[in-house]
């Protein structure tokens, strides 16, 4: 009961912060100038080539044909573990991400940053669909693997691994021109949020499905 209190608590928490965001860019777009521009000139520096190289290549990982890509084999191979309620977790905040993506998107409607795009990107910027999926989904990996993989040595790597694309994917929007710092960083609090109120309805379910054998243990 307390850890579902504590998800419930910390979830709360991070969406209450990014609906006071969301309020501020669609309201009071003016109040984040100081903070996005100082921070977008932080992160992008002379826009050395080997950093453009890395965060060009590396924020591919979130394009949508790549991301239902890789979602779909790694559930398919969930699936034939007989991980039911972890494919359906990471399947189903795949199809989250995608409708939230859409709707806010129509909702906030922030124009993307004035300054140099390094990639070509449409539509509007707040929020960012790659921070959001690297929140959300990448999140989803991240609990999947640390109750899944047993082996110890596997299980940090790939836990350290997960964890850095979740903050690397987003950094990379920023560093491309293509959102501002505030934008990933709404989209990391609505990630955070949604995977922490799903929390106890998604280990209860598990317990519920390994209890009865329907389900790997």
């Amino acid at each position: 009961m307390q850890n579902r209190q504590e998800f419930w608590i910390k979830g709360s928490f991070c969406l209450l912060l990014f609906v006071i965001l969301g309020y501020t860019v669609r309201f009071y777009p003016q109040n984040l100038v100081a903070f996005d521009s100082g921070l977008q000139t932080a992160i992008r520096g002379d826009l050395p080539s080997s950093l453009t190289s890395f965060f060009t290549t590396l924020t591919k990982i979130g394009n949508m044909p790549v991301i239902i890509t890789w979602v779909t084999l790694i559930s398919v191979f969930l699936l034939w573990k007989r991980y039911y309620s972890e494919s359906l977790l990471l399947v189903g905040n795949l199809v989250l991400t995608g409708l939230l993506v859409v709707i806010l998107k129509n909702i906030y409607q922030r124009p993307r940053p004035s300054i140099e795009h390094l990639v070509v990107e449409n539509g509007f910027s707040f929020p960012s669909g790659h921070a959001l999926a690297a929140s959300l989904v990448l999140g989803s990996l991240l609990v999947i693997v640390s109750q899944t993989i047993h082996l110890g040595k596997l299980r940090r790597f790939l836990q350290g691994l997960f964890i850095f694309l979740i903050l690397a994917l987003p950094l990379s929007r920023v560093y491309l021109g293509v959102h501002y710092p505030s934008d990933v960083i709404g989209s990391l609090l609505l990630g955070s949020g949604i995977l922490c109120l799903e929390m106890p309805a998604y280990q209860r379910l598990r317990f519920r499905w390994r209890f009865t054998g329907k389900q790997a243990r």
